[in-house]
């Protein structure tokens, strides 16, 4: 690990590769992994017993809550929520074996990313099937099943998922108010909506 290391407290019980980089203030829980040259940003908190693979990007301030499984090669922007048994995959084929009967190695298949914008919250045992992109400030719903793109500020839901609403960046959804545009009720920003993707402003 590098120097930074020195500021991140990282709990007895967790397996973290002196390969993995780890920015100033983080905290890696019980039972947690944290495989070789992943990269983990400054303020991030890796839960009790969750994963990250060999190479993952995790940005700065983010939340990777319990048991979460983040499979490389995903990287992750700044402030993202993952929630509680959230999994993210990297296999679009996934076999054990060759047709052979021979077990696949890692030259066998093409890993694929889920990546994910800046602001996201993924939520409770949602499973993002890579390759896929969750933009910034979207949430997805607890349970939900991601196979393909959400876009930013998007609300998505069910299996598979789809959007059902906008929110911001305080997380609430977000309120129609006529001609394409929205508004956050608490913070009282403004959106446009405009081809199926929304837009401060």
């Amino acid at each position: 690990m590098d120097s930074a290391e020195d500021a991140a407290s990282i709990e007895p019980s967790a397996d973290v590769d002196e390969r993995a980089r780890l920015g100033a203030g983080v905290r890696v829980w019980h039972l947690a992994q944290v495989r070789e040259h992943a990269e983990i940003g400054a303020g991030t908190t890796i839960g009790r017993g969750a994963y990250v693979g060999p190479g993952v990007r995790i940005g700065a301030r983010c939340k990777l809550q319990n048991h979460a499984l983040v499979y490389e090669p995903a990287v992750v922007g700044d402030g993202v929520f993952i929630g509680p048994a959230v999994v993210f995959t990297n296999d679009a084929n996934p076999r054990a074996v060759n047709p052979d009967g021979s077990l696949q190695t890692g030259d066998d298949w093409t890993k694929v990313a889920v990546v994910v914008g800046d602001g996201a919250a993924i939520g409770a045992r949602s499973v993002c099937v890579a390759p896929v992109r969750i933009g910034r400030w979207a949430l997805v719903a607890a349970g939900a099943v991601v196979t393909r793109d959400v876009p930013d500020y998007a609300l998505v839901a069910g299996v598979p998922a789809r959007r059902i609403g906008w929110v911001g960046p305080r997380g609430v959804r977000l309120e129609a108010v006529g001609d394409g545009a929205f508004r956050c009720p608490v913070s009282g920003d403004r959106f446009t909506e405009a081809d199926g993707l929304l837009a401060p402003g």
